[in-house]
């Protein structure tokens, strides 16, 4: 299938009939700054009413009973959010735009970041079955580039790496819980370095792409190389490793980045892939965690996305699957993955709602115990009634039943 390549500077990958791109870059240098508008309108699309194979394998609507996302900001530090779109409308905060000074973060000339965003927090709309995998999350916008490449030809402008690291910077001290960092450098550079250890130290959880530029050889993409910072990868509807998708140690597990539903500026959907798209859906499942189990740091809760994930053909051998693929459910669930920084003991499945099965095994084991107590009870009484006999009954048959002598 020919593909148009719809890419910021260095990667990103979208589907033939998309216009957006997959993953932007940051530039070594800030770019001359505009007027704040877009130079190429992106052309309207319209809703897809389809569920996509990343909703049939995940089907939020299992985990909604659990957990939303509520409570929980996601920054998405991105091309910006378009809060107009109907499944985002009311999911977005104010944010900054360090493209256009005094922008709150929701112009998006890309469309990427609001494809980002949706795979998060959409939420549930009549006749179409895309939703987000966190839909009680609120995102906030952090915007840093509309930069994508037509036809071969760059446009579009971007932050420098330095004005890319106060854009972490600037969602940490807004109080993001979760960062999603689909933009990659590909030089280590002491600033952004910083960013992220001042977002570690801050208890965030951070999320970003792994790259796609496989076929070049996997230069070592940034942030996902830094630590702390959860690499993702991505996988096809068939489980493979989709074939942009880098490999390397930078790559932490993979989720869904290839034909990867995602809503569009304005209304309506369109289908994308990268590892852009893939980054979102462990963002995401880090928002349900932060939510269900919120005495785990952020580094029990990447220990735990890690440590449920699915197994994968190459897993932890260098094949691009780091632990394997993304399981949101196992993560949200399982008990295991992830120690509580209480040592005090956390209930299974610790929510506000009453499990009556819970209940019912707390009830037998309540009675249990009192059977026990009861029984240990009686068998100690006998035990001292026949030794109280043992010693009595002796001394009253040689004394023939008469009380003692006083003296």
């Amino acid at each position: 299938m020919s593909r148009s390549i719809t890419r910021p500077v260095l990667a990103g990958l979208a589907a033939s009939l998309l216009t957006v791109p997959a993953l932007p870059t940051v530039a070594a240098t800030a770019r001359l700054r505009t007027a704040p508008m877009c130079a190429t309108p992106l052309a309207p699309v319209q809703p897809v009413t389809a569920a996509p194979w990343p909703q049939q394998r995940y089907d939020p609507a299992r985990l909604a009973p659990l957990a939303t996302g509520a409570g929980v900001t996601v920054a998405v530090v991105d091309s910006g959010v378009d809060r107009a779109h109907p499944q985002l409308a009311g999911r977005v905060l104010a944010g900054t735009d360090l493209l256009d000074p005094g922008g709150d973060g929701s112009q998006d000339c890309a469309g990427h970041g609001t494809g980002v965003a949706s795979i998060i927090a959409a939420a549930p709309q009549p006749g179409v079955a895309f939703r987000g995998l966190a839909p009680g999350a609120r995102i906030m916008p952090v915007r840093v580039s509309e930069q994508q490449v037509v036809q071969g030809r760059e446009s579009g402008r971007t932050v420098s790496a330095g004005e890319f690291a106060r854009a972490i910077r600037w969602a940490v001290d807004h109080d993001a819980d979760v960062v999603n960092l689909s933009v990659v450098l590909y030089a280590d550079d002491p600033e952004v370095r910083s960013a992220v250890r001042y977002a570690v130290d801050r208890d965030v959880v951070l999320v970003a792409a792994a790259g796609n530029l496989h076929d070049s050889g996997d230069p070592q993409p940034f942030p996902a190389g830094y630590d702390g910072v959860l690499g993702v990868g991505a996988i096809g509807a068939d489980g493979g490793r989709a074939t942009f998708s880098q490999t390397g140690a930078y790559v932490d597990l993979v989720a869904p980045g290839s034909e990867v539903l995602t809503a569009a500026p304005g209304a309506g959907h369109h289908q994308v892939e990268g590892t852009s798209y893939a980054a979102p859906f462990v963002a995401a499942t880090a928002a349900l965690l932060r939510e269900y189990r919120p005495e785990l740091t952020a580094a029990q809760v990447a220990e735990r996305i890690i440590a449920t994930a699915d197994p994968a053909p190459g897993a932890g051998h260098g094949g691009g699957y780091g632990a394997g693929v993304l399981n949101p459910y196992r993560a949200v669930t399982e008990t295991g993955g992830g120690r509580a920084a209480d040592p005090q003991p956390v209930a299974v499945l610790a929510d506000d709602r009453a499990d009556p099965a819970l209940l019912a095994r707390q009830a037998r084991r309540a009675t249990a115990q009192d059977r026990a107590l009861l029984v240990g009870a009686v068998v100690g009484m006998t035990a001292a009634t026949v030794a109280l006999l043992a010693l009595v009954l002796p001394r009253g048959a040689r004394r023939r039943w008469r009380p003692a002598d006083p003296a």
